[in-house]
């Protein structure tokens, strides 16, 4: 620990120490536990000295008055001894937060819930920790200008994570490293309609109120939880194999959106043909209006979308419930591990239903035909897939198509069989984990130890600049 990091965490200690919002406690030894996992975009995200289990959201929403009032309670396990840990919580007000049914004191600081527990928490104890707060919740704007977090629509609102989103509208470790499973029940008025991910557990209504309740019981990365409130046309199927498929759609894109959504079922038949089997217990997709958000997103179990989507955006965010959601990367450097797997889908998908080939992809790619914008074209190579600029272009192009162009390096090197071979075993090594480019790395080379891939990593996944046609 440097010695900066040691002045802040005494400056934390004295400002909890000082605060008189929770009770109780006695001495301790343990340390406080780390405001942020240093991620290299996002180094304040997530917090060290604890492994979030289990949440259990239960939230009211009055979408006149955009208010949000919720009770989270996080279920960890310390990773060290503990004297403070953090929770991430950008805006609303916290009422109060226990640890173990017992009055913690708690401090705020920018997006950091610094919480005291009234006794010092052991390395390997299991303990719960209860924050209510309420408030109305902020739309967050990204790096790269794209907006996430709690955004308010015409006929309700939608909660929307990636990457740091989600702390907008509860407490958490909000970091793809730290996985979890998830209950979350949330109270609108009466002909209000909630989607969630994971699988329905139940509605009720009482004095004007409804209450819906969603189960995961998957591990899930917090930027892949989603909350959508709204008029909602509701359809309950399921594929051949008896994998539910729940779709909720605006009215206003019923008619749009009911070709392409009817194709989930044929989808996830290829999906798992050529990915291997399906990591969750359910399927589908959120269908919003165009205007409430400006892009797709991967929410885990079912995607959202802003309107009716084109059937190849639809293969793409299912892919990512192996490739990002099942599969999710250790740090937000790794996006071209989500985003390059994703897009190759598209082009195998078209490959394999009478459309372009994957090499005549990669050709129009590297040719610069690709896309119809000579600047985009040319955007492709602005940086590495492996290390972006920095946190506003972690979804820029490069990471998308150069990112895609790496996995057909290694399919070129490798050949069709291994390479198909290599797409499950990697969606089955990490299956329901984490991880990095070098585990990709690695990986690789282990699968086909006689290949050298030296110039596919040196010059498509880490060099600067437009690689010699291969």
């Amino acid at each position: 620990m440097r010695p900066t990091r040691l002045l802040v965490a005494a400056a934390t200690l004295v400002a909890l120490t000082a605060c008189s919002s929770g009770g109780g406690g006695g001495g301790v030894d343990g340390a406080p536990g780390g405001s942020g996992v240093r991620d290299p975009y996002f180094p304040k995200a997530g917090n060290g000295g604890y492994d979030v289990g289990h949440y259990d959201l239960v939230l009211d929403y009055d979408p006149d008055a955009e208010r949000l009032t919720g009770t989270a309670t996080i279920t960890a396990r310390a990773t060290q001894d503990l004297s403070a840990f953090n929770l991430d919580l950008k805006g609303l007000d916290v009422r109060k937060v226990t640890v173990e049914g017992r009055d913690a004191r708690f401090n705020r600081a920018g997006q950091e819930l610094t919480v005291r527990p009234p006794d010092e928490l052991n390395e390997g104890e299991m303990f719960r920790v209860r924050v209510r707060y309420s408030g109305e919740p902020e739309t967050v704007t990204d790096p790269d200008d794209s907006e996430e977090g709690w955004l308010p629509t015409d006929d309700g609102a939608v909660g929307l994570g990636e990457p740091t989103g989600s702390m907008a509208w509860f407490p958490g470790n909000h970091h793809p490293s730290d996985k979890a499973t998830y209950d979350l029940a949330m109270t609108v008025p009466e002909g209000y309609g909630v989607v969630s991910n994971g699988q329905p557990a139940g509605e009720t209504t009482d004095g004007g109120r409804t209450t819906f309740r969603w189960h995961t019981g998957e591990p899930m990365a917090s930027h892949a939880v989603t909350v959508a409130v709204g008029d909602w046309r509701i359809s309950r199927s399921a594929t051949e194999d008896g994998l539910p498929v729940y779709t909720a759609v605006d009215p206003e894109q019923a008619g749009a959106s009911r070709a392409v959504l009817a194709r989930i079922p044929a989808i996830m038949k290829w999906e798992q043909a050529t990915f291997g089997p399906y990591p969750f217990s359910s399927t589908g997709a959120i269908v919003d209006r165009p205007d409430d958000a400006g892009y797709a997103l991967e929410t885990q179990t079912r995607p959202y979308f802003p309107g009716a989507p084109d059937t190849e955006t639809l293969v793409h965010e299912l892919a990512h419930q192996w490739y990002g959601d099942s599969v999710t990367p250790k740090t937000w450097r790794d996006m071209w591990l989500n985003e390059g797997f994703a897009t190759y889908a598209e082009w195998l998908w078209s490959e394999d239903h009478g459309g372009d080939t994957a090499q005549e992809t990669f050709d129009a790619l590297y040719d610069g035909d690709y896309f119809d914008d000579a600047a985009a074209n040319e955007a492709v190579w602005a940086f590495p897939p492996g290390k972006p600029s920095d946190a506003a272009h972690i979804s820029d192009l490069p990471v998308y198509q150069r990112g895609a162009m790496v996995l057909h390096r290694i399919r070129q090197t490798v050949g069709d069989d291994a390479f198909h071979a290599l797409l499950r075993d990697w969606a089955a090594a990490h299956r329901h984990g984490n991880a990095d480019t070098d585990d990709f790395t690695a990986f690789v080379e282990k699968s086909a130890p006689g290949e050298d891939f030296t110039e596919i990593w040196e010059d498509w996944l880490f060099g600067d600049g437009k690689p010699e046609r291969p």
